[in-house]
């Protein structure tokens, strides 16, 4: 699916979202951010992610994010997508408490099945909506509106206190969930 959206200059700041096929509240189960939380921290060590700012929220992740020097953040967002759609799928059909169960693999299977690059399931929709941030107004309107998404959902009061999020990083000592760069 082509979209006016791409990735620019890697080294260049990149608002990145991406989000659960139809928006299915995927990630109001904590097991299910965790394998996310966790796929990031790989990337940063394994893939060359510079991860500055991030926010899982219950359909949708938000990150802000360059690339090292030698990788590209196309790659870095496809293998973590990729990987993470697996790992949530199968945690899904084996976690014996999800009473969503049926509903959401009957969901991921339809939409893989409208899309010919799949083999059986689609978990994230197709599109990254990687916006470059080439200027420090647009850097911090993206941290802002990143780290207030969960205020703004009636999650938390505070940005900080929204445990998914690297809110706490940059408002007070860090939640040392994921191992950020300030920007």
């Amino acid at each position: 699916m082509a979209t006016k959206y791409r990735f620019g200059d890697v080294s260049i700041p990149h608002f990145i979202t991406f989000a659960t096929v139809n928006w299915i509240d995927v990630f109001s189960r904590e097991c299910y951010k965790q394998i996310v939380v966790e796929s990031l921290k790989f990337c940063i060590v394994e893939k060359g992610l510079n991860l500055h700012a991030w926010v899982i929220m219950s359909n949708h992740v938000h990150l802000i994010a360059t690339a090292r020097e030698g990788f590209e953040l196309v790659d870095i967002i496809r293998d973590l997508k990729k990987y993470t759609s697996k790992m949530i799928i199968t945690e899904i059909e084996t976690n014996v408490r999800e009473s969503r169960k049926n509903w959401m693999i009957w969901m991921f299977k339809w939409a893989g099945g409208k899309n010919s690059n799949n083999k059986v399931y689609q978990f994230w929709q197709q599109d990254n909506h990687p916006i470059e941030l080439s200027t420090n107004i647009m850097i911090e309107q993206r941290l802002n509106y990143l780290h207030e998404n969960p205020v703004a959902a009636g999650m938390v009061t505070e940005a900080q206190y929204y445990k998914y999020s690297s809110a706490t990083d940059y408002y007070e000592e860090g939640n040392d969930l994921i191992p950020i760069e300030l920007i």
